[in-house]
């Protein structure tokens, strides 16, 4: 079996609202921990695992975190998955709610239309789309 790692997905966030992904029994996902290192996940069979996005992140002010994750392929097996994304409609703006700023949580966010965002994020692929777009 080759060793060998290649990437098959560069690191990002989703710029989606939420992702569930299900995948078959090959590995490969990894999440970029708060220390900067990357961790593998060991998915088990049958097992979806939900990833928060760009929008639901600026939504919650926050309180929610976007993992930055990427796709590793090792070995000689094909790696199947499937996403489900859940995207806003172009028009829809992303406010966060009133009741999720406070003094312990200002705001981070400024509103803003999410097909906007969309287009600023694949005009620059900027890492940090978010929060030089949207970001208070």
């Amino acid at each position: 079996m080759n060793k060998e790692s290649n990437q098959g997905l560069v690191p990002h966030t989703d710029k989606s609202s939420l992702t569930i992904l299900c995948q078959n029994e090959v590995q490969g996902l990894e999440v970029l921990s708060k220390q900067g290192k990357w961790i593998p996940l060991n998915i088990p069979r049958g097992v979806f695992v939900v990833i928060v996005g760009d929008v639901l992140k600026a939504w919650s002010n926050g309180r929610l975190h976007a993992v930055t994750h990427r796709v590793m392929m090792r070995g000689d097996k094909d790696r199947y998955s499937i996403g489900f994304f859940a995207v806003p409609k172009e028009e829809m703006e992303i406010e966060v709610p009133h009741e999720l700023v406070d003094e312990q949580h200002p705001l981070l966010y400024h509103p803003f239309k999410y097909g906007q965002y969309f287009y600023y994020y694949a005009s620059t692929l900027r890492e940090d789309a978010l929060q030089v777009f949207a970001g208070v």
